[in-house]
């Protein structure tokens, strides 16, 4: 369920190739269809092949029509400046490749661009050469780009930066909030090199007051520009911006509560083409259900919110995003969203049913595991740690109640209602989260410093869940309670309480686990390996003082030297 709502427009184009015998100019616009529309929003594009490149209307092409599709097969959860990131870098490459291959040249394919995602209430730019977008508010035009050219000579300038000049890439960015009325005027260079802004601006404002249509005003564009002496090709897209998708926060609240939340579930009961067998788990927060598809006959989990939190939108919020999250981290080590095969009348979302125990009834069960043991099921946590990150997305409650072991071994992250993806902060206004989300005993220190978290915050919860397994403690005693905390606990090495774990096993714990973000162990991969073998960077093999080694011992020891001096000192005073 978007945050959300997605943004309308209305679009003009014309196109010509004035003086010349070709049009090496391209440009476009997408408008999905829901979901799409809310989470990806609308793409726009212009591009203009350089005039001494051979393959330059094929360049143009492809930059736009590239742009307008791969754009839409990145991941939901990444923000709009990644996505489209990866996808100009990709165009860049092939057209650089092709430039190199087909025409023996490194300028056999190059073109500007510039590439507007119009996204819950913000446009976000994307600029290479001397193509430009406007924008036009209030009678006023304000250029959002800038040209990348250099003076050669005089009257002699030369494009410095375009797609396919070469295999390094520098792309403007810039995010701008809009509102409705708003007009987003893009244009060649055959065109804003002979019209002003404010005859531009003039044009707009004849728009608005005869209700021009907008393909005619983007003809009087290029006709203008062409009467002034434009001996270029000549393409003008303007696009009027009905609505930019802002979050209205009382429709919002009426879309996440129009769906009702479902009743109490009592075995036997039919639900939705569902017969509940028994209630497999239940907190203030959520109810759990194993039941059976009436169509199907397999064994399926319900899993519906409570009605404690009905008029709460942000818990709504975070209901809903646990089953997106689920169908983005899709992995053999994350617990499967089943996909609906029927309309739902209820808030409520269904898994496969993986039969097991928590890793917390396992840890319990399990009180003196072997290292080989602990090292599987790290490693297969990490698996499906890593399906998270690899689509941006932070869990951020990881814990062995949200783990489970399967009877065949096989174990899955089963919860994920506190995952935060990149792409919450492409909104101009982000969505709202709480202030720390998690369990203390597993939330990471720069939480509570108020810090962005990483895929870090992960790994420092993994690494609590590992030292937890193999010593029945935590790495610090207990989690911290506030940022004052954090500095006045240390690291209790593993060693200290469980004499048979290898130093080099305890070094890599006390990595995974550093309180400082910058020091902890980068990648999940890196933890894996550093809990199979022998790590030497991480200065295991270096003397270590006992205070390092045994501090329970030391501050015993410092106690029961304390208490024999009161005492001596005690007798002494009343001799």
């Amino acid at each position: 369920m978007s945050r959300t709502a997605g943004p309308d427009v209305s679009v003009g184009q014309h196109s010509i190739a004035g003086a010349k015998e070709r049009n090496d100019d391209s440009y476009g616009i997408v408008v999905p269809k829901p979901p799409l529309l809310a989470s990806k929003g609308i793409a726009m594009a212009i591009a203009d092949g350089m005039s001494s490149s051979e393959g330059a209307k094929e360049a143009s092409e492809n930059c736009v029509k590239s742009f307008l599709q791969d754009y839409y097969s990145t991941a939901e959860s990444w923000t709009v400046k990644k996505s489209v990131g990866i996808v100009l870098k990709a165009i860049n490459s092939w057209l650089y490749a092709q430039g190199q291959n087909q025409h023996q040249s490194d300028r056999g394919m190059v073109s500007t661009f510039t590439g507007v995602i119009l996204k819950a209430g913000a446009a976000h730019i994307f600029h290479v050469g001397d193509t430009q977008v406007g924008r036009w508010r209030d009678g006023r035009m304000e250029l959002l780009t800038r040209a990348h050219r250099v003076r050669v000579g005089r009257g002699l300038e030369h494009l410095s930066r375009a797609l396919g000049i070469g295999q390094n890439l520098e792309i403007d960015y810039r995010m701008e909030p809009v509102e409705a009325g708003d007009f987003l005027l893009f244009t060649t260079d055959g065109v804003h090199d002979h019209v002003s802004p404010s005859q531009l601006a003039q044009i707009i404002r004849q728009v608005m007051s005869d209700d021009l249509d907008l393909d005619h005003a983007a003809r009087l564009i290029v006709e203008q520009a062409l009467g002034q002496g434009s001996q270029d090709n000549l393409t003008c897209q303007i696009v009027r911006i009905d609505n930019p998708g802002v979050v209205d926060e009382n429709s919002h609240l009426k879309q996440l509560t129009a769906m009702p939340f479902p009743p109490e579930l009592n075995p036997g009961m039919r639900f939705e083409g569902y017969e509940i067998d028994r209630s497999l788990h239940a907190s203030k927060r959520t109810q759990i259900y194993l039941a059976r598809d009436e169509e199907s006959g397999a064994a399926v989990v319900l899993k519906t919110p409570s009605v404690n939190f009905e008029d709460d939108p942000v818990y709504i919020e975070m209901f809903s995003r646990e089953e997106w999250v689920g169908r983005l981290a899709a992995s053999d080590h994350v617990l499967r969203i089943m996909s609906p095969s029927r309309a739902r009348r209820h808030l409520y979302y269904v898994t496969e049913y993986f039969d097991g125990q928590t890793l917390r009834q396992w840890m319990l069960d399990n009180k003196h595991p072997h290292l080989e043991s602990v090292r599987d099921i790290v490693e297969q946590i990490a698996k499906g740690l890593r399906a998270f990150h690899r689509k941006d997305i932070i869990h951020q409650d990881l814990k062995p109640e949200n783990v489970m072991i399967g009877r065949n071994g096989v174990v899955k992250i089963i919860d994920f209602g506190s995952s935060r993806a990149a792409s919450m902060d492409d909104a101009a206004t982000p969505v709202a989260q709480p202030g720390l989300v998690g369990t203390l005993d597993y939330t990471a220190p720069e939480y509570h410093h108020g810090e962005r978290p990483t895929n870090r915050a992960d790994i420092y919860a993994l690494g609590v869940i590992a030292y937890e397994m193999l010593t029945g403690k935590l790495p610090y005693g207990r989690g911290f309670a506030n940022a004052r905390d954090i500095g006045r606990r240390d690291y209790i090495p593993a060693a200290s309480i469980r004499e048979d774990i290898p130093v080099w096993v305890d070094a890599a714990l006390a990595k995974a686990v550093d309180k400082r973000p910058a020091e902890r162990t980068e990648v999940l991969s890196a933890l894996t390996e550093d809990l199979r073998r022998p790590n030497i960077n991480l200065g295991y093999d270096r003397p270590r003082p006992l205070l390092e080694r045994n501090p329970v011992a030391v501050w015993r020891t410092l106690a029961i030297g304390m208490g024999l001096l009161n005492i001596v000192l005690v007798y002494l005073l009343r001799r």
